[in-house]
């Protein structure tokens, strides 16, 4: 397994190989030139009783214009970061603690792939798209120059597109993968090519990768996605297993609560035919991943074997070339300069070599020289993809759009009017030659570890229409995707593809209820996809059964927290009095019970000891130590890692868990028997997501609390009847 270490640990090299040059960047620039940016773009902003946006215009640049302005006053710092990250500068805003991220955009030549592709990899209708999104940011910046960043503006639609190529390869785990090769040694063994490794049964990807901090998880500090803890939901039923002949869809990601990747609400209305609802994150012009009329689809994120790490052999003559089919490659060195804030405003220009070779970026250890090969590099559509999923009028227009093959990864749920329902393993899938173990560093001395192709879309595990008449998808194998027939055979699909085979306890679960009721109604799938239980027989049974059975050695705490456990229901619901020793005890060690007893003893033990410092008692109701703090806002929650209803918290020294990830943005979506559209959807705090004046900042938290939802409204009529406000971009105080 590739294990994940922080691009953190990248600073001090930085540092040690740095010039010490002073610059200093000036505080503020005058933007009132970009005044006008908005004159070519029309677009009305009505917000409703919860300060969601509905953003009509004539055309769709309108609304993308629109949309910027909309969300920029919502969260303009956020939209921001992202864009001067993915420009390589946000050490000059943030100082050393972000050069890592710059260091990486130049290793990974993110504007080189932008430059190289922009023109010819993105048709013209998204290119005005784009740029209506970004006048919609420069008209923002020029009205309001105190909150705009240093040296960013203006925003360009290269900017758009290269936050994307940006993030893209963070959510299957790239910057985990660079930062292991800035330890101390080496983290993994070289594969030998063996042709015994090609006839090993299919086992995916043998573990989970860790989360970052920021997606609610424990690994590198810049980004990545993928595990079974933490993640997403969605499932969809068809109208053979609805009780009234409906279609049902949840989309349920689990994202952190702030920050780059945290959802945003808004609905899009453009007379060209742009109707959708949803969600998206800070910088995206279009909606991620919601409903039409017609159509909605979800997204959760898989954890495929995306990236590779090859160890180069260096001439010892030279120590700039390296060995590859028989002969000495040069490598290609260039040397980068990033502006590193140190206080004030003052900047120290910190240079830096990278490399590049015939796989991709290298880097140079005092262990070895390696280089990173992953997918969908040179791939910058990613919006021109999302763009036609958000317009798509039917199954074959919105299958099309996944065929462009711009997201290099994801799982994806479906469902429409027509009753359809699908599940699609999405990636860019490398093929890869047999006989070497891919989940190694790889012998980057021969062409047939350099992999230039990608298992073909018709080939991705893919389920259309069960028989079983519902898909789920919550970061688990595709080959559990329903029940009974339909179900991808795993026979199908080579080892060296590197597809996930582990089960949620997300995916058990909702596998479980579904299978259970043959006539869904709507409060039941309501119901389900809030439940908070943990699988008979699962990973988290499992392991509290172990910590039952361990010997406490007479500790009379431990003894008692070991009965109450024994009594526990496997639920986390707001008033269960074991869920918290569980959740506390387990969380730390994935609830793993292959782990060594004394390992398991000393975590049980440290639990017990903060819920009797904190609480004075064991037996703690959950929701008094699971809890949503929002500006004055303190509500105790239900939920909990790996149950549907997920919600993850870090201890904090009041002696609660402060929720931080999980269940964000929800939206259940159907579709009557006559084909009509209906949706529900819950933001964990509320529109304004980054402005603690606002009464939207924190408005909708107590129904996230309750596990309730308010009304998507799609039609003007029913939004003006629930309307707040109405503008037009600048014109929102008069």
């Amino acid at each position: 397994m590739k294990k994940r270490l922080g691009l953190i640990l990248l600073i001090l090299l930085i540092i040690a190989a740095s010039a010490a040059t002073y610059l200093f960047w000036p505080e503020q620039d005058d933007l009132s030139h970009l005044a006008t940016a908005g004159e070519p773009y029309d677009a009305r902003i009505l917000r409703d009783e919860w300060g969601v946006p509905h953003v009509f215009g004539q055309t769709d640049p309108d609304v993308a214009y629109g949309l910027a302005y909309a969300h920029a006053e919502d969260d303009f710092l956020t939209i921001q970061q992202t864009a001067i990250a993915a420009r390589g500068d946000l050490a000059r805003i943030y100082g050393p603690d972000a050069a890592p991220n710059d260091y990486m955009v130049a290793l990974l030549r993110i504007w080189e792939q932008v430059e190289d592709n922009y023109e010819s990899g993105i048709e013209a209708d998204t290119k005005a798209l784009l740029a209506g999104y970004a006048a919609g940011l420069n008209h923002y910046a020029a009205l309001h120059e105190e909150e705009a960043l240093p040296g960013l503006f203006p925003i360009t639609p290269q900017d758009m597109v290269a936050a994307a190529v940006h993030k893209s390869p963070l959510f299957f785990g790239l910057d985990g993968t660079l930062g292991e090769l800035f330890a101390e040694e080496r983290q993994n063994t070289v594969s030998t090519r063996s042709p015994e490794i090609s006839t090993l049964p299919y086992q995916g990807v043998p573990l989970p990768r860790p989360l970052p901090a920021w997606l609610g998880g424990s690994g590198g500090e810049v980004a990545s996605a993928g595990s079974s803890g933490t993640g997403s939901n969605t499932f969809a039923v068809s109208p053979t297993r609805t009780a009234n002949g409906e279609t049902f869809l949840a989309v349920n990601s689990h994202q952190p609560w702030s920050g780059p990747v945290s959802w945003y609400e808004a609905h899009l209305h453009s007379e060209e035919g742009w109707d959708a609802a949803g969600a998206l994150f800070p910088g995206v012009p279009t909606i991620v991943h919601g409903h039409n009329r017609n159509l909605g689809w979800a997204f959760t994120v898989n954890d495929s074997d995306l990236a590779d790490v090859y160890v180069l052999e260096i001439n010892p003559e030279n120590p700039n070339q390296y060995r590859y089919d028989g002969q000495w490659r040069e490598l290609e060195v260039r040397e980068v300069t990033l502006e590193v804030k140190l206080f004030g405003r003052l900047r120290w220009p910190v240079k830096r070599e990278v490399l590049w070779s015939v796989y991709g970026p290298a880097v140079r250890q005092d262990h070895g020289t390696y280089a990173i090969r992953y997918a969908g590099r040179g791939r910058v559509g990613i919006f021109e993809q999302l763009y036609r999923l958000n317009k798509a009028r039917n199954f074959q227009e919105w299958q099309d759009g996944m065929r462009l093959g711009q997201l290099p990864t994801f799982n994806v749920g479906y469902a429409d009017r027509e009753g359809n329902i699908y599940y699609l393993y999405n990636g860019l899938l490398p093929l890869r030659a047999d006989g070497y173990d891919w989940q190694q560093y790889l012998p980057g001395d021969t062409p047939e570890t350099l992999w230039t192709g990608y298992l073909p879309f018709e080939q991705l595990p893919q389920v259309f229409n069960p028989p079983a008449g519902f898909i789920q998808n919550c970061n688990s194998s595709p080959f559990q995707t329903t029940i009974g027939t339909g179900n991808p055979d795993p026979a199908a699909y080579s080892p060296t593809l590197g597809i996930d085979s582990r089960m949620s306890n997300r995916a058990t679960r909702a596998l479980d209820l579904f299978r259970a009721d043959s006539a869904i109604t709507w409060e039941e799938f309501h119901e389900y996809k809030y439940d908070m239980r943990y699988a008979t027989e699962g990973e988290m049974d499992s392991f509290i059964r172990h910590l039952v059975a361990l010997d406490s050695d007479g500790d009379p705490d431990l003894v008692a927290g070991q009965e109450l456990l024994a009594e526990w229901d496997r639920q986390v619901t707001p008033d269960n009095r074991a869920a918290a020793l569980a959740v506390l005890t387990a969380e730390p060690l994935d609830a793993r019970t292959g782990l060594p007893d004394e390992e398991i003893l000393a975590t049980f033990k440290e639990a017990v000891n903060w819920l009797l410092e904190h609480h004075g008692r064991l037996d703690v109701p959950w929701q008094e130590v699971n809890r949503l703090q929002r500006g004055d806002l303190d509500i105790g929650l239900g939920g909990g890692p790996d149950v549907l209803h997920a919600v993850y918290g870090e201890r904090a020294e009041d002696g609660h868990l402060h929720g931080h990830a999980g269940d964000s943005y929800v939206m259940l979506v159907r579709w009557d028997a006559a084909g009509n559209v209906d949706s529900r959807s819950i933001h964990q705090f509320g529109a304004a997501t980054a402005r603690p004046e606002s009464p939207h900042y924190a408005d909708q938290a107590p129904l996230f609390a309750a596990r309730e939802l308010k009304p998507v409204w799609l039609d003007e009529a029913q939004i003006r009847a629930h309307l707040a406000q109405e503008y037009r971009p600048g014109e929102e105080s008069k």
